[in-house]
């Protein structure tokens, strides 16, 4: 069983910048990769970034590469996302997930959920 919270959401600018957080509970953080999805009102939830158990390996999507990084560490673990050069279209309730062991990048793959966090950005 994994708990997620995350932090760090708010209004930015276009342009600007903001790291969200995750925390996880348990004690087999390092069995789990984790992403981070978004979901804008009236979309579905779509994946943003991923990253491997170790940390070594991340994923993103197009929409999000160049701008964003996903980091774990497995010593605090948390996983956070750093992003920068932020535009209105990434406006959006950002959410911490995990999954057990192998990778994936849809939604349903994943069986563990934060409660989300908000990010606007403002033109």
């Amino acid at each position: 069983q994994v708990q997620l919270v995350e932090s760090g959401g708010g209004l930015v600018q276009a342009g600007g910048s903001l790291r969200l957080s995750c925390a996880a509970s348990g004690r087999t953080f390092s069995s789990y990769y984790m992403a981070w999805f978004r979901q804008a009102p009236g979309k579905e939830r779509e994946f943003v970034a991923a990253v491997s158990r170790g940390g070594g390996n991340t994923y993103y999507a197009d929409s999000v590469k160049g701008r964003f990084t996903i980091s774990k560490d497995n010593d605090k673990n948390t996983v956070d996302l750093q992003m920068n050069s932020l535009k209105p279209e990434d406006t959006a309730v950002y959410y911490c997930a995990a999954k057990y062991w192998t990778a994936g990048a849809q939604a349903y793959e994943y069986a563990y959920w934060g409660q989300g966090t908000q990010v606007t950005v403002s033109s």
